[in-house]
Order: C-alpha cells, then structure tokens, then sequence
C-alpha cells in the first residue's frame, strides 16, 4: 500500500512539475513577444531607406521659410495619401495632417517641422541647397534646412509608412502632423487655433525628435521635465531729442540712455532671479543713428529673454520694461520707451513618466550605451505648445555627428556645427536609420494597451 502511495505521490510530482515548465515557457514567450513588440528587423528599415534618404534630398535642395511652405507641404501630404493615411492640408497655415486608425487604442501624435531658415549653405554638399527668396521685407535672402527639420520630415514619413506595414502589432490611432513656421514660433499656436484638437482625434501623447550635435549619430538623448526655455522676443525703443553732436547739452541722448538701460538689466538675472532658476536676457541688436556727429531721436533694442518656469519667465519681462521706464524718466527723456513683445514660446516640458517610459523601452532595443540622459538647454521649440494644450508631450535628441568627427572634436576640444549654422549637415545614412528605428519604438510603445 505504501508502495503504490510513493508512486502516485511521485506520478503527481512529475506532472506538476511538466505543467509548471509549460506555463514559465508560455510566460517566458509572451514576455518576450511583449518586449520584442515594438522592434522593427533592421531589413524592413534597410528596404524602405531609399525612399526616406531620396526625400530628404529633395527637402534639402528645396527648402522654403517659414509661413511660405506650400511646396514642402504638398510633397508631405502626397508621401503620406500614398501610404493611405487621411489627409488634410492647410491647417494653420501650410499645417498638413495625416491620420490612421487602426481599431482602438491610443491616439499618438508625431510632429515634424516644415519651414527651413534665412542661412547660406556651406556644407559643400552635392545635394546642398542653392535656393534664395524674398523675405517678408521683400529682402532677397538665401534658404538653407540648417536646422534639420528636413530630416525631420523624411524620418517621420518613414515611421508612418513602417507603422502601415506592421499595424498588426499595434492598435489606436497614429497622427503625422507637418507644422508650418516653427523657425518663427508660431506655427503650432497656429494649428491649434484651426483645430487640430478638435476637428482630429485628440491625442494621449505628442512626440517628437530633433537632431543635436551634441551626441553622435547612433545615440538618442533624453530629458526628463525641462529640455527647452520659454523665448520671448522684445524690442524696446528709446526716445531723446536729437541735435548735434558737438553740442550734447542742448539733446536728450537715447543712445547714452540705451546703454545705461542695457548695464542694468544685466543686474535682472544677477540681482533679482534665484540663482538656481535658470534665466537670460541678451540684447542682439542696437539701432541708432545714422553719423558720428548725429544724435539720433530715438534708438531700438531686440532682446531675446529666456527662462523655464512661467513665473520667472513674467518676473523677467516686468523688470525689463520697469528698469527701461526709470532710465528713460532718469534721463528726461520726452516721452516713455515702446516695449514690444514681438514673439513668444513656452517652455519645453517632457512630461517625466512618458519621458521614462520611453527611454527604458529604447535602452532594451539599442542598448545602455546609445540612450543617454541630456541636459536642458536654452534655445526654444514651439512643441511646447502641445503640452500647453493638455498633451503629455516628449521630445528626444537624435545624435546626428558622424561618430569619428565627433570623437576627433571632443580630444581636440573643439565645436562642432550646431543647428542654425551653415555648417550644419546630419551625417545622413545613420542618422535617418536612428531617427526611424526610435520613432517607431517609440510610437509603438505609446499605442501598446
């Protein structure tokens, strides 16, 4: 009796043991399917990068200004009508929008730039641009994708092609938003006012890429809560009285008043902004007189002012316009300076969890070493924007630096171009490999139940 016991007890512990094996072997797949879910096989980015590297040339030599886009936005909207994506032009301006629905889930938004900058390109590219236009002026100006928005584009049209090809690993709705004028920081309030949240699904994320020079390409850099500053710009003009120059006494100098304007503002973020909140204020430009024996009326000032938190941000810009107000009335000047508030942006915020999220699935799929944490930085982006609009928002940078020139400049202690230079070309191949390879992680990350 005991014997027959012993065996059943046996039996029993050989098939819970096989059951046992057979659900870790299930888990063990389904985690692995579940992790591997948003890894594209290099081959599918391999087949379709002669279309993407094709159409970034062409954006390249083409490129147009910003709130002048017609025909940058035409070839998005064609790019993407072909890969079957709804699509509607002119929103805010040359805002194109390309939606796909694919059953129900998430609605995920990507956003890429359509307007290039007033720079001459140096690059000695073959396919550099040799476009020139009209300003708003009416000044006859060189075009240049110094900024890589073109890359941007080309990228972004790539993601929505291989999100098509797999949408039987990923449910919801994706968004390919083309947005006008974000050289000029208006494009985004632009296409909200014309109802991009409203006439389109609403979407549960925004994201976004943009090229640095300050990580090689193969490399993404991320950063949790502030990556970009509010911008304000501002132009301040001061009123004398002219006369001659060899008799001061008988004018109200403005450009003597603009000076001591300028010196103490610098008092602004020194004197009255706490040291660890960051914050600029950089007067760019002077305007003021016309010979060395003039002394003018009047002179204008163009400040760029930067910070990251709103109240620092409104701190600023009062003290800005109370120290001009007190120089000019110190002075006896005739009258008080017109302060202008030219254009604005809010400040970028990479909503933390989201931000995480995403660079925890990136690590796995490119390894430790090719996903880094940056730093914040002072220039502006109207990506902002979106997250102003109730959007968790995020926006990573692509390392665009071929690797060997960016090692040979750190050892040398030297700068490499940086966008917004004439000098600034994305080492192209890698670059627009990377930038799809992450933009579909990502993406399929966020449309992931």
């Amino acid at each position: 009796m005991k014997t027959r016991q012993l065996f059943l007890i046996c039996t029993l512990i050989r098939i819970s043991s096989r059951i046992s094996c057979c659900i870790a072997a299930s888990l063990m797949a389904a985690n692995a399917w579940a992790a591997d879910s948003t890894t594209l096989p290099a081959a599918q980015i391999d087949a379709i990068y002669p279309q993407v590297e094709a159409l970034y040339m062409d954006l390249h030599r083409n490129p147009e200004l910003s709130y002048h886009e017609e025909k940058t936005a035409a070839k998005i909207a064609e790019q993407l009508r072909k890969l079957g994506y709804e699509v509607t032009t002119g929103v805010g301006g040359n805002g194109v929008v390309g939606v796909f629905k694919n059953g129900d889930g998430p609605v995920v938004m990507l956003r890429a730039e359509l307007d290039a900058l007033p720079v001459p390109e140096k690059t000695g590219l073959p396919y550099a641009s040799h476009a020139t236009t009209k300003d708003d002026r009416g000044v006859e100006v060189p075009v240049m994708h110094a900024c890589g928005h073109d890359l941007h584009m080309a990228v972004g049209v790539g993601t929505a092609a291989l999100l098509v090809q797999n949408k039987d690993r990923w449910h919801g709705t994706f968004i390919y938003v083309g947005q006008p004028a974000e050289e000029r920081i208006g494009g985004a309030t632009a296409m909200i006012k014309a109802g991009l949240f409203t006439r389109f699904p609403k979407p549960n994320f925004a994201f976004a890429i943009h090229d640095s020079n300050t990580q090689p390409a193969g490399k993404i850099a991320y950063t949790p809560g502030f990556s970009a500053s509010n911008a304000d710009s501002i132009n301040v003009t001061i009123y004398g009285v002219g006369g001659h120059g060899s008799a001061p006494q008988e004018t109200i100098d403005p450009i003597v008043i603009a000076a001591r304007t300028i010196v103490s503002w610098q008092t602004i973020v020194s004197r009255e902004i706490d040291p660890q909140e960051a914050a600029v204020i950089t007067v760019g430009a002077i305007h003021g007189g016309t010979k060395n024996n003039i002394i003018p009326d009047e002179v204008l000032m163009q400040l760029t002012v930067r910070s990251y938190k709103d109240d620092v941000r409104k701190h600023l810009l009062a003290a800005i316009e109370r120290i001009a107000v007190a120089e000019a009335q110190a002075a006896g000047a005739p009258r008080k300076p017109l302060i202008q508030a030219v254009e604005g942006v809010g400040a970028v915020y990479n909503d933390p969890d989201t931000t995480n999220r995403l660079a925890a699935r990136l690590k796995q799929l490119m390894g430790e070493a090719n996903v880094v944490q940056g730093r914040p930085m002072m220039a502006s982006d109207d990506f902002a924007e979106y997250r102003y609009a109730g959007i968790p928002s995020v926006m990573l940078e692509l390392g665009a630096v071929n690797p060997a020139k960016y090692d040979e400049a750190k050892k040398a202690n030297q700068p490499l171009p940086s966008p917004h230079s004439p000098y600034f070309a994305p080492d192209r191949e890698p670059s627009l490999k990377t930038g799809m390879q992450v933009e579909v992680a990502a993406i399929m990350e966020l449309l992931s139940k």
